[in-house]
C-alpha cells in the first residue's frame, strides 16, 4: 500500500483498548508527534497505523512509549505480519481481553473530558470477578441496611461494601489526577460516591457504585458482541491455503504462497488467493465478496478471487497475485481503514465533549457554594449532594460511544449487500446526493457487443441467411462487432467455402462465399461500390450487406443495458435525484440509451477531460449542500471519480485504478446498489442523530431534575449507564438494515 506513494506505513495491534475516546486521544496525540505523516486508530479493529516519510525504528519507540504514557493498561504489539499489512480476520481482535481486566476495570482510562466506551470484554474470568464482587457488595448493603447496631458499626459495613464495589474506581482517579487528568468518569463516580458518604447518605453511596459497575459490565458486553458482529461480518480472510508440493499439498499461511505457484482449494474452502483455475471445475459462492445470491460457475482457465467459497469441486489454481495485492486483502484494508476518514458528525461530537465537560464542572462547583450562601436556610449537604447528581448525569459516554458504532455498522451493512464505502465521511455524503452521474459503457450496459436486430430486403431471403452470409463475411476479422456476428450465428464455419477475402480498412470486407460477391460493412462502403440502400434510424451500429451488387439487408449490433440499470434508474428517481449519463459513444446510441432508461440528461461523444468539464458545470449550478455522486468502471474514468463529490466505481472486475480513485466500490456491478447505498447511508444517519437527540434529551432532563434536587443519585447513573447502553444497542440495528 505504502510504496506508491514512497511512504512507510506501520500498523501497531493496541491490545486492551476499549474506550472510544482513548482511542480518540491517543491518534491525537500521535498525529502531533514529529516525522508522524498521519495517524489512525480503528477502535473496531483495535489498531493503529501511521506513516512516515522512511522506515524510522527510533520514531517506533517512541509511538510506542506515548500510548503507554497515556494509557499503561493497553498492550502495544507490532502486527502480526508487519512486513506486508495482513488485514481483518479474527486474530486481530480476539486476543483474550482479560489481562487487566481482572480487576474490574481499573486500567487509567483517561477518558479527558470525553465519555467510556469500555468495551470490556471482561474476558469470562473478569466477568465472574466483577459479579462476584457485585453480590458480595449488595450483600454486605443489605446487612448495613437491616442491622441496627450503632453509626460507627453501620458506617463500618457500609465502607466495607463500597470498597468491595469501587476500590478500583477511587484508586484509579486517583492515579488520573497524579497524572494530571483530572476530569474522567472515575472522578465522577468517585467524588460523587464519597460526597454521598460524607453527607451521609452511605447506603445511596455504595449502591450508585454497584449499579455504575453492573451497568458498564453490560455495556462492555453489548459494545463487544456489535464489535464480534462487524467483524464477522467481514471476515473475509482466509486462514490457510494448500500449497501444491510435488504431489503433495503442504497448508502454509496465504502469505507463504508466491505468485506462480499452484494450490488446491477443496469443496468448502474459501479461495485463499486470486488465480486462474488451472484444473477441475465447480460451483464457487462469490456472496461475501459481491453479495450476490446465486453461485458461480467456474471451470478451468476461468479468473477466481480470494475470498470466494468453493461449494462442490477440487479446484487447482495458479496465483497471480500475492497476498498483500489479492482482492481479499484490499478490500479488508478499505473497510477497515473506512473509520479513519470520520464524518463531520463523529468530528462535531468530538470536538462538543472536549469543551462540555470543563463547563459542567464548574457549573456544578457553582451549583455547591451560591445558593447556601445567598439562600437563607439552605444547607449545603443538600446542595452539594445535587452538585454531585448533576456531576454523574453530564457524562456524555453515549455519543461517544454510539455514533463511531453507528457509522461503523453502516459501513458493514453496506458490505454485506456488496457496497464498500471508503469511509463514514462518504456514507454521510451519500445523504445529500442531488445529481447521480453514470459512465454508459460498463455501467449502465454491459460492455459487450450484441446482435440485436437482423433486418433482410431481398426477397426470398431469411434472416438466417442474412446472418450465415454475415457470419461468413467476417470469418477472418478479429473486430468485436465481427465476432459478436459470428457468436450470434452460433453454428461451426467451414472455410472452405470463402475466397478472395479482402478487408478495406474504415470500409468493411469484400468477400466471396459459395462463388457470390459479398460486400459486408458500413455505409461508406455501399456507397463506394454504388450499392443502393435507405438509411435504418436507429442507435447502434449498423453493418450494411449486399450480394452479388443487390442491397441484402443490416444488421444491428449494440451494447446490452443491465437488467437493473433501468430498475436503479427508476429508484434514484423516486428518491429525487438527477440523472445524468456521460459517454464517448456516440449521440444516437447515447439518446437512445437514456431514453430507454428514462435519464434526465444525456451528453454523448466526450473524452475523459470533457467529462470533468461536465461534472464542473453541475458542481457550479447545484447548491454547497448537496452532492454529486459519478459512476464509472473503466481507466478513463479515474480523473471523474476523483473529482465528483463520491466516486463509485464497478468493482467486481473493473479496473484496478477506478477502484483506487473511487470512494465507493460495488462489487456486484449492479447500478441498482446506488440506491441501496443511499437508502443505508439515510438509515445510518437517522439511527446516529436518534441516539444524539436522545442522550442529550435525557441528560438535559435529568440535570435539570437533579438541579432542582428531584433527581437522586440512582436516576443519575441510570441517565448516564442506561442511556449508553441504550445507545449502543440502537447503533446495532444499523447492521440488519434491509
Amino acid at each position: 500500500m505504502a510504496e506508491a506513494t514512497g511512504r512507510v506505513k506501520r500498523e501497531l495491534v493496541l491490545d486492551g483498548l476499549d474506550c472510544a475516546n482513548c482511542a480518540m486521544k491517543i491518534e491525537d496525540n500521535v498525529k502531533k508527534m514529529d516525522g508522524i505523516r498521519s495517524c489512525s486508530v480503528n477502535f473496531v479493529k483495535q489498531t493503529l497505523i501511521y506513516e512516515t516519510d522512511e522506515e524510522n525504528e527510533a520514531l517506533l519507540y517512541d509511538v510506542k512509549k506515548k500510548i503507554k504514557k497515556l494509557e499503561p493498561h493497553i498492550t502495544v504489539m507490532d502486527h502480526p505480519s508487519a512486513g506486508h499489512k495482513k488485514q481483518g480476520g479474527h486474530h486481530d481482535h480476539q486476543h483474550g481481553h482479560d489481562h487487566g481486566h481482572e480487576h474490574g476495570h481499573a486500567h487509567g482510562h483517561d477518558h479527558g473530558a470525553e465519555g467510556h466506551s469500555h468495551a470490556h470484554d471482561h474476558g469470562s474470568g473478569g466477568t465472574k470477578k466483577m459479579a462476584i464482587r457485585l453480590v458480595v457488595g449488595a450483600a454486605l448493603t443489605a446487612a448495613g441496611l437491616l442491622i441496627d447496631a450503632g453509626p460507627y458499626v453501620e458506617l463500618a459495613i457500609f465502607l466495607a461494601a463500597y470498597l468491595v464495589a469501587g476500590a478500583d474506581i477511587v484508586l484509579q482517579a486517583v492515579k488520573n489526577i497524579i497524572r494530571g487528568q483530572v476530569f474522567d468518569e472515575y472522578f465522577l463516580m468517585s467524588v460523587a460516591t464519597i460526597g454521598a458518604f460524607g453527607v451521609g447518605q452511605y447506603p445511596e453511596g455504595v449502591a450508585v457504585m454497584l449499579f455504575y459497575q453492573l451497568g458498564e459490565m453490560f455495556q462492555g458486553i453489548a459494545v463487544n458482541r456489535s464489535r464480534k458482529s462487524i467483524s464477522a461480518m467481514m471476515d473475509l480472510r482466509p486462514d490457510f491455503a494448500n500449497l501444491k508440493v510435488g504431489s503433495d499439498t503442504k497448508r502454509v499461511a496465504p502469505e507463504e504462497v508466491q505468485v506462480g505457484d499452484y494450490i488446491v482449494v477443496k469443496p468448502g474452502e474459501k479461495v485463499p488467493l486470486d488465480g486462474v483455475v488451472v484444473e477441475g471445475s465447480s460451483m464457487v459462492d462469490t456472496s461475501a465478496l459481491t453479495g450476490e445470491s446465486v453461485p458461480r460457475e467456474i471451470e478451468t482457465g476461468h479468473d477466481v478471487l480470494s475470498g470466494f467459497i468453493n461449494k462442490n469441486g477440487v479446484l487447482t489454481i495458479k496465483v497471480t497475485k500475492g497476498f498483500g495485492e489479492s482482492t481479499v486483502s484490499k478490500i479488508l484494508d478499505l473497510v477497515q481503514n473506512a473509520s479513519s476518514k470520520k464524518a463531520p458528525t463523529e468530528n462535531f461530537i468530538t470536538k462538543f465533549a472536549r469543551y462540555y465537560t470543563p463547563v459542567v464542572v464548574i457549573v456544578a462547583v457553582l451549583l455547591a457554594l451560591v445558593p447556601p450562601l445567598v439562600i437563607s436556610g439552605a444547607a449545603f449537604s443538600d446542595w452539594i449532594y445535587r452538585a454531585l447528581i448533576f456531576l454523574v448525569i453530564s457524562c456524555p459516554c453515549a455519543l461517544v460511544v454510539s455514533i463511531p458504532l453507528g457509522f461503523f455498522g453502516g459501513i458493514g451493512a453496506a458490505s454485506k449487500a456488496g457496497i464498500l464505502i471508503k469511509g463514514s465521511n462518504y456514507l454521510e455524503a451519500l445523504n445529500d446526493v442531488k445529481y447521480v452521474v453514470f459512465d454508459k459503457t460498463g455501467t449502465l450496459t454491459k460492455g459487450a457487443f450484441k446482435v440485436t436486430d437482423i433486418r433482410p430486403t431481398l426477397e426470398g431471403m431469411n434472416k438466417e441467411q442474412l446472418l450465415e452470409i454475415a457470419a461468413y463475411a467476417e470469418f477472418h476479422s478479429t473486430h468485436p462487432i465481427a465476432e459478436s456476428i459470428r457468436t450470434a450465428y452460433g453454428r461451426e464455419l467451414d472455410e472452405g467455402r470463402i475466397e478472395s477475402y479482402n478487408e478495406i480498412s474504415g470500409h468493411g470486407i469484400q468477400v466471396q462465399v459459395d462463388g457470390k460477391a459479398v460486400l459486408a460493412g458500413n455505409t461508406k462502403l455501399m456507397d463506394k461500390e454504388s450499392i443502393v440502400f435507405k438509411q435504418p434510424e436507429l442507435a447502434g451500429t449498423t453493418v450494411h450487406i449486399s450480394v452479388d451488387g443487390r442491397y441484402a439487408g443490416y444488421i444491428t449490433i449494440s451494447d446490452e443495458v443491465k437488467e437493473d440499470a433501468a430498475e436503479a434508474i427508476r429508484t434514484l428517481k423516486q428518491m429525487g435525484k438527477k440523472t445524468v449519463m456521460l459517454t464517448g459513444d456516440s449521440k444516437a446510441v447515447g439518446e437512445a440509451v437514456g431514453r430507454s432508461l428514462g435519464l434526465d440528461e444525456v451528453h454523448a461523444e466526450l473524452l475523459p477531460q470533457h467529462k470533468v468539464e461536465e461534472i464542473e458545470k453541475l458542481d457550479s449550478k447545484k447548491s454547497a449542500k448537496e452532492k454529486i455522486v459519478f459512476v464509472g468502471d473503466g481507466i478513463n474514468d479515474t480523473p471523474v471519480l476523483a473529482r465528483a463529490d463520491v466516486g463509485v466505481a464497478m468493482g467486481g472486475l473493473g479496473s484496478d485504478a477506478a477502484i483506487e480513485a473511487a470512494d465507493v466500490v460495488i462489487m456486484t456491478d449492479e447500478p441498482s446498489k446506488i440506491g441501496t447505498a443511499i437508502h443505508i447511508a439515510k438509515r445510518t444517519r437517522s439511527i446516529v442523530w436518534q441516539n444524539i437527540v436522545f442522550a442529550l434529551g435525557v441528560k438535559a432532563i435529568f440535570l435539570l431534575l437533579g438541579a432542582f434536587g428531584i433527581a437522586t443519585m440512582w436516576e443519575a447513573v441510570f441517565s448516564d449507564v442506561g442511556v449508553t447502553l441504550i445507545a449502543v444497542l440502537n447503533a446495532m440495528r444499523v447492521l440488519k438494515a434491509k
